[in-house]
């Protein structure tokens, strides 16, 4: 007996390393962050979360026609991932769920985690899915992943993202609109070394009747959720989108985002596709 009792000491002690990593009494790791992390922000709404010898992918977009001429943003490849990749989705919409890139990034087979309830088609060869259930973590290599609540335009299925890696842990958005779990959120995975925010509070003409309102975070609202989220950057994502009647972006969204922040402890990084974060700013 003396050996299972061992082991579960040993299982005990490693379920409590995960905990501390991701409930409020581990803070620390987010606090003491290393330069193992390394991400790239691509097009859009995606990202690269880099370790040496593991990628993490969340919405990547390569597809020339999920915007067409309206995305300025250049499509950055992701058949480069270095060891084993991961790959996670917010939601199903072409813009954020682009099988092309999926099958790309996961050309050598991986995980490909989405929010429960989502039903990610056509699935790229060998991959893995994970549907996941808001607030379990996923442990994906060396990624800590965990989905929580978010809110669609359309009132689809979607999560946003906390993962926590290299020493440092941050927060994806998707394409939410506003809502009140931020503060929850918070508390629980708080602070965080960035939060990538849709920041373009863009208005929708698609369904009818319109609404008039943004069913995404307009400028003014992303600062207010990366502050209660205790985010130390800000790094806005999903804008930029012009010239389209049924999808129009909030004016000068960087500008009001800039404005928005100042006098706020929390800074905005313009961050373009396929550059990095700098973790010195």
């Amino acid at each position: 007996m003396k050996p299972v009792r061992g082991r579960r000491r040993f299982l005990s002690g490693c379920a409590g390393l995960a905990a501390a990593a991701l409930l409020p009494g581990g803070r620390a790791l987010a606090a003491a962050g290393t330069d193992g992390l390394r991400i790239q922000r691509l097009a859009w709404a995606g990202v690269r979360l880099q370790l040496p010898g593991a990628t993490l992918f969340i919405d990547p977009l390569i597809d020339p026609g999920a915007w067409g001429a309206a995305l300025a943003d250049p499509l950055i490849p992701v058949d480069d991932a270095d060891g084993e990749t991961h790959v996670l989705i917010t939601h199903t919409h072409g813009d954020h769920f682009d099988a092309m890139a999926v099958a790309q990034a996961l050309r050598n087979g991986g995980t490909l985690a989405h929010p429960l309830g989502t039903h990610l088609l056509p699935l790229p060869d060998g991959a893995r899915t994970r549907p996941s259930a808001p607030w379990e973590p996923q442990l994906l290599g060396e990624f800590t992943a965990t989905p929580v609540p978010a809110a669609d335009g359309y009132g689809d299925p979607q999560a946003s993202w906390v993962v926590s890696a290299g020493g440092r842990r941050i927060f994806h958005g998707g394409d939410t609109l506003w809502h009140g779990h931020w503060w929850r959120i918070g508390r629980q995975f708080g602070p965080f070394d960035a939060a990538f925010l849709p920041v373009n509070g863009a208005r929708f003409g698609f369904r009818q009747p319109v609404s008039g309102q943004p069913g995404v975070l307009t400028p003014e609202q992303a600062v207010a959720a990366a502050t209660i989220l205790g985010a130390r950057r800000l790094v806005p994502i999903h804008y930029g989108v012009s010239g389209m009647d049924a999808y129009v972006e909030v004016e000068d969204p960087i500008g009001r985002l800039r404005e928005a922040a100042r006098g706020r402890e929390v800074a905005v990084q313009l961050v373009a596709p396929g550059d990095w974060v700098d973790w010195a700013r």
